[in-house]
C-alpha cells in the first residue's frame, strides 16, 4: 500500500516525523502544512522544509487532497481546532493520527469531526520527550484503527503500541503522567531557585540525593530548567489540557494548573531575554540566578 503523509505543524516535532519517514517503505511522499508557511519569512520557512525533502503545500485543503495518512503535531491549544479544519476538507477514508497532548474529552471531540467527514481517527499518547528519540519515541495509540496502524509504524520502526480501541484512554495515560513529570519540572524550578537565594542549595539537594539516589538531582535540575525555558509555552499549554483532564475526572486540578502557571512564568521570561546565552548544557544554577535576578529588580 502506497502512502502520502501529510503532516500538520512542521515545527520540532512535525519535522522530526516529516524528516524521520520520509524514504519508508511504502511513503510515497511527505507533505506539510504550517501556518508559518503563509506568514513573514514563509518563503524561507518553506525553502527549509523542501531542502528536509518535504513538499511544503499551500494550505490544510492541499495537504487533505494529497495525504492518505495525516499526522496533527501542533500546540495543545489548536488540537481541536486544527481537527476541525481538517474535517472541512478530508477526503473519506484518510488516517488522521493525532499526536497533540489534549485532554480525552478535546480527543474525542476531534474525532467527531474528523469521523463525520469519513476520516478514521487514531489517538497518539506520546510518553516523553520526541527528540532524543526521534520518530522512536513510544507512543500509545487509541481508536478503532489502534492496531493496524500501530503494525503500520512498526513497520518504520516506530515505537507504537495499541492500548484501547477506546478514544481517550491513550490521552488519560499521557496526560496523567504529565501532572507528575511537568510537575515535577516546576517543583524543580521553584525549590531549586528559593534554595539558591537562600544559599541552601549545598544541604538541599544531598537531602534529595539521600532520599531518591536513582536521580542526579544536579544534572536533572539543569535539564529541567533548559527544557522549561525552551519549551514553556508548550508545556504550559499541555498543563491545561492535562488540568482539563483531571477536571473531566470531577476534581479541582489544583497542581495541574499551578504547573501551568509556573511553566507559562519561565516562558515569558525566556521569551523577554532573560535567559538569553545561557546554552542547554549550562549548570542549573544559571537558570537559577536569571531567575533571582529578574524577581530583584
Amino acid at each position: 500500500m502506497s502512502i502520502t503523509l501529510g503532516i500538520i505543524g512542521f515545527g520540532e516535532v512535525g519535522g522530526i516525523f516529516g524528516r524521520g519517514l520520509r524514504g519508508k517503505e511504502g511513503v510515497d511522499a511527505v507533505c506539510a502544512w504550517d501556518l508559518k508557511f503563509a506568514g513573514d519569512g514563509g518563503a524561507a520557512a518553506r525553502k527549509a522544509a523542501a531542502d528536509d525533502g518535504i513538499e511544503p503545500v499551500d494550505g490544510m485543503a492541499a495537504l487533505c487532497e494529497r495525504a492518505t495518512l495525516l499526522i496533527s503535531a501542533v500546540t495543545a491549544s489548536n488540537t481541536l481546532a486544527v481537527a476541525e479544519e481538517a474535517a472541512r476538507h478530508v477526503r473519506p477514508g484518510t488516517l488522521f493520527l493525532d499526536l497533540n497532548s489534549a485532554s480525552p474529552g478535546t480527543k474525542q471531540k476531534a474525532a467527531a469531526a474528523l469521523e463525520a467527514a469519513g476520516a478514521h481517527y487514531v489517538e497518539a499518547g506520546v510518553m516523553t520527550s520526541v527528540p532524543p528519540y526521534g520518530i522512536r519515541v513510544p507512543m500509545l495509540l487509541g481508536g478503532a484503527r489502534a492496531e493496524s496502524l500501530a503494525a503500520t509504524l512498526a513497520g518504520w520502526g516506530m515505537d507504537a503500541k495499541p492500548v484501547s480501541t477506546e478514544l481517550g484512554i491513550a490521552s488519560a495515560i499521557k496526560m496523567s503522567r504529565s501532572v507528575m513529570i511537568k510537575g515535577l519540572e516546576a517543583l524543580v524550578i521553584e525549590s531549586y531557585a528559593t534554595a539558591r537565594h537562600y544559599g541552601v542549595e549545598e544541604y538541599v539537594l544531598p537531602t534529595l540525593q539521600e532520599t531518591f539516589p536513582q536521580i542526579d538531582w544536579e544534572k536533572q535540575g539543569a535539564y529541567f530548567f533548559s527544557r522549561v525555558v525552551k519549551h514553556g509555552k508548550r508545556r504550559a499549554e499541555e498543563m491545561r489540557e492535562a488540568a482539563q483532564t483531571v477536571r473531566e475526572a470531577g476534581f479541582e486540578p489544583l497542581m495541574a494548573s499551578a504547573t501551568a502557571e509556573k511553566q507559562d512564568w519561565v516562558a515569558r521570561l525566556a521569551r523577554e531575554g532573560v535567559f538569553e546565552g545561557i546554552e542547554a548544557s549550562s549548570p542549573w544554577q544559571e537558570y537559577a540566578d536569571r531567575l533571582l535576578k529578574t524577581i530583584k529588580k
